[in-house]
């Protein structure tokens, strides 16, 4: 072999091992989390794990469910108009899906044990959120294969823990428990939260999926008065059966007082009474109508003897229920 031909087999073994690592990078499967929660399940983040990728054209992203609160892994297209509940976008992905910014994909609403694989075909940055809770956000950065990315899984995994860790532990959740919003009368926190916070990435909250004083001793004529102080998830308060359907309307026995909480009267343990959803407005955003006042009180008068077990229909599984022991 010449030395001509020698230098020029070297150079292009050279070339080849410089153009492998380049196109297996640009394929790249990359690994999040969705939520995470407490041993007791009570304590739920709402949020992305991180909520924040830089990734090359054609790599893909799997996200896996931790938690037992469903969510979704949604991309809409820009200026998408958010779809109602359970439509999706409409109709849901099968995994692996591959978005380009033209055409919606998400998932179901999914709890722990699956995971969701989507492929990036376009560059471009993209919005992440979750169908069920508004202020469940994340963005993902998808750069053409000459940028450089500035993070390895390995800081992401890292960032994912630490941040899931710093969000259970929040003491501002556990300090929500225990509202004095009303003048009189019975009081219980249905659901607690943190404010909702931020990251450049996207935003996240907190939610506390219990009732404070979940076992409460009341007398014959008493109102006991329920209040959501989370600033995003819904609840419910359901005595009897839970509505087979749709749990966001209230129950026909439920009336409306004159400062806009919702009234029932429990006369029997055999009345079913749902309260329908207490939640907070959604956050007000400029340019657009103000929203009315969320419906975040529900009120019972029981008159008669008896104990009356309740549940949140939305997350009783999770251990969101309580009892009324009524005494004369």
């Amino acid at each position: 072999m010449t030395r001509h031909s020698r230098w020029l087999q070297t150079t292009l073994a050279a070339a080849a091992l410089a153009v492998v690592p380049q196109l297996a990078l640009a394929q790249t499967n990359w690994h999040a989390t969705v939520g995470a929660q407490s041993r007791d399940l009570g304590r739920q983040a709402l949020a992305f794990f991180p909520n924040e990728i830089w990734i090359h054209v054609g790599d893909s992203i799997t996200w896996t469910f931790n938690v037992d609160e469903p969510h979704t892994v949604t991309f809409l297209t820009n200026g998408q108009v958010r779809p109602p509940f359970p439509v999706g976008c409409p109709g849901f992905s099968t995994s692996p899906a591959t978005f380009d910014g033209t055409t919606c994909v998400t998932t179901p609403p999914v709890t722990a044990g699956t995971t969701f694989t989507v492929n990036f075909t376009a560059a471009g940055n993209y919005k992440l959120v979750c169908l069920l809770h508004e202020n469940m956000t994340g963005a993902v950065h998808v750069l053409d294969f000459n940028e450089a990315l500035p993070h390895g899984q390995g800081f992401y995994n890292r960032q994912a823990r630490q941040d899931a860790r710093e969000m259970l532990s929040d003491v501002d959740a556990s300090n929500g428990h225990g509202h004095d919003h009303h003048m009189s009368g019975d009081n219980v926190t249905a659901g607690a939260g943190s404010e909702v916070s931020a990251t450049p990435g996207g935003s996240r909250t907190l939610s506390v999926l219990r009732f404070d004083d979940d076992v409460k001793v009341i007398h014959v004529g008493d109102t006991v008065e329920w209040g959501n102080d989370d600033p995003v998830t819904p609840h419910t308060i359901t005595f009897g059966e839970e509505p087979e359907d749709n749990p966001q309307p209230p129950s026909a026995n439920v009336t409306v007082d004159e400062d806009g909480a919702r009234h029932a009267t429990i006369n029997s343990k055999s009345d079913n009474v749902h309260s329908g959803f207490i939640v907070a407005a959604p956050q007000e955003r400029l340019g657009l109508p103000q929203t009315p006042l969320g419906t975040t009180r529900f009120r019972v008068t029981f008159t008669h003897t008896g104990v009356f077990p309740y549940i949140c229909a939305l997350h009783d599984d999770l251990g969101m229920k309580g009892k009324i022991i009524v005494l004369p």
